[in-house]
């Protein structure tokens, strides 16, 4: 259970509890428990199409805000994909038939990305809290009476929404409200929220999450901690022949998951960059970016000056 600092710090002189440390994070696990009491710790979700919400709390504190950015470029790059390998099979050049289409049934791609996003994110907090409650604001397709492809039983939006709502309930106990159901509970708390959706503010999404979160273990009338942590996934190019046009010669090389045999987006530390992550390269150098925006750091690094401190698939940074 989270507990303050002072706390952990007076279990472990009592031997109560030992200190250990998990990819930099520090903390205690009891040798011997006190009581059975274990307070209900609730996970408010507030999904959108841009940026998603998801805030950690129990009655007595609100102990972290996470607004993490969608998954929102798959649905373009598997038309691209397509694009490209039906311009392959037109050309004069011997190539293998047709496979049958895997994609046929169960998610579409960018649907399952976006979903599975949501998933791993609640997997990350689970392993830093003992989560017990989920709440969901639902949302639902629009749908158009005579086309039966728009009807809610079709929607790509309703069949993900449905995956991820039983994925919730393997893991906990899910509760979901409906938007206008949100609205009454910041009105009767008086918060109001912003209207820039865009904004890294508390009020933007996570005001949502919040009171969502708070409608289970109660204990607030205000918002107690309104720190935001940022999450952005990392979008990997996969390995591809060559780039969208075919050149003459030497193919050029584009795309990969890996960097000199290291997996990129592999947090590292450099002597003189510190703290980053693992980007492309070229010869016998790889490239670092920053965590916090992503922003080249240098291209020239070599691999023997990195010490590889774990895999990562984030962007992360304070708000």
């Amino acid at each position: 259970m989270p507990c303050c600092p002072a706390r952990a710090r007076e279990l472990i002189s009592k031997g109560n509890a030992v200190g250990k440390w998990k990819v930099g994070i520090f903390y205690i696990q009891l040798t011997q428990r006190e009581d059975g009491v274990v307070q209900t710790i609730a996970v408010g979700i507030d999904p959108g199409s841009k940026r998603e919400a998801f805030t950690v709390k129990s009655a007595k504190h609100t102990y972290l805000n996470v607004l993490a950015d969608a998954v929102a470029w798959v649905k373009d790059a598997v038309e691209t994909r397509r694009m490209m390998r039906k311009n392959r099979r037109f050309r004069k050049t011997p190539c293998r038939a047709s496979r049958y289409n895997r994609t046929i049934g169960g998610l579409p791609p960018s649907t399952k990305a976006r979903w599975q996003a949501k998933i791993r994110i609640v997997d990350i907090l689970a392993k830093l809290y003992p989560i017990t409650d989920y709440i969901v604001e639902d949302i639902s397709a629009t749908t158009k009476e005579g086309k039966r492809k728009w009807n809610a039983s079709f929607s790509p939006l309703e069949i993900g929404k449905k995956w991820f709502y039983t994925e919730l309930q393997k893991r906990g106990s899910l509760t979901t409200k409906q938007g206008y159901e949100t609205k009454e509970l910041r009105d009767t708390l008086g918060l109001k929220k912003t209207k820039s959706k865009m904004e890294e503010k508390f009020s933007a999404h996570n005001l949502d999450s919040w009171v969502l979160a708070n409608s289970v273990v109660g204990g607030h009338a205000k918002p107690d901690n309104e720190a935001i942590w940022r999450l952005i996934p990392l979008r990997f190019h996969r390995r591809q022949l060559h780039y969208l046009q075919a050149t003459k010669g030497k193919r050029l090389h584009y795309g990969s998951t890996m960097s000199l045999g290291i997996k990129r987006g592999s947090l590292a530390m450099h002597p003189k960059w510190g703290l980053c992550y693992l980007s492309g390269y070229m010869g016998d150098r790889v490239s670092l970016r920053c965590l916090a925006d992503g922003v080249i750091l240098c291209q020239n690094a070599k691999k023997e000056d990195l010490k590889i401190l774990r895999f990562n698939s984030w962007r992360y940074k304070a708000a």
